[in-house]
């Protein structure tokens, strides 16, 4: 089996395939205080409440933001699987050619959901993911990836309004039914995911202006499934996008 790993600077996720098949998921917290040991004992535990072996897993491949816990995840996989991991970066084969004004400032998980989208959606793809930050990941005809957008993620606008405003409480971020709200929690819901949502919107529209044609749009993240579901753009939600993403990419390395 091979395990996907996807760092992100909130939260990680992970994806256990066998074959193509993605068997089991999790989404844990990105924390660059832990160490190898602590994230070891948690991935084992992970692995023993699904009654998962860990020994069967052959290959992990990990894709990360986060630059202070890669070597982290590396000891822990050495220490705790006695696999040394693949890394998304520089020199990994992708099937991508990145046609951007230095490829290598690119994001390793803006890659990955690319050649995803590609190689799920075809060309052209947008892909959208709604993580600690917006990124719109674009995809030409050609099958090249050729740039983007990155916005402020939707967790990030809510915290900065209630940490710049005196009066303001923390809400949870839900779709409220109306964009009038009567009440604080409500008005400040439909400010922040309508927002998003006309953010997203029109992104997409100005994206496929300059692309000249009409694209698949793909999202992806967190958020998806609570704020896709209100743009008429979207053609698919596809939570495990980027973790099927890392798996293309080791299949294209072995």
């Amino acid at each position: 089996m091979i395990l996907t790993v996807n760092i992100g600077n909130t939260n990680t996720t992970l994806g256990l395939y066998k074959d193509k098949e993605l068997v089991a998921d999790w989404r844990i917290t990105t924390d660059k205080l832990k160490t190898s040991d602590e994230y070891g004992l948690l991935l084992l535990n992970l692995f023993a409440h699904r009654r998962l072996d860990p020994r069967q897993v052959k290959a992990i491949v990990i894709s990360s933001v986060v630059p202070p816990v890669i070597g982290v995840w590396e000891r822990m996989c050495e220490q705790y699987f006695g696999i040394e991991p693949m890394m998304v970066g520089p020199g990994i084969k992708t099937g991508l050619s990145i046609k951007t004004e230095n490829p290598k400032e690119v994001g390793a998980d803006r890659i990955v959901n690319a050649v995803a989208g590609l190689g799920k959606y075809g060309a052209p793809v947008i892909v959208i993911d709604l993580g600690t930050a917006t990124t719109f990941d674009v995809v030409s005809r050609q099958g090249e990836y050729i740039g983007g957008a990155i916005a402020p993620g939707v967790a990030i606008s809510a915290d900065a309004l209630v940490q710049r405003t005196a009066q303001l409480p923390r809400v949870e971020l839900v779709r409220p039914r109306q964009v009038i709200g009567k009440n604080t929690i409500s008005s400040m819901q439909a400010g922040v995911m309508y927002g998003a949502i006309g953010q997203m919107t029109e992104i997409v529209r100005r994206i496929k202006e300059e692309l000249g044609s009409d694209a698949f749009v793909v999202a992806t993240g967190g958020l998806a499934p609570v704020i896709c579901p209100g743009s008429c753009e979207i053609n698919k939600i596809d939570p495990f996008l980027t973790l099927e993403g890392l798996r293309i990419i080791y299949e294209r390395n072995r």
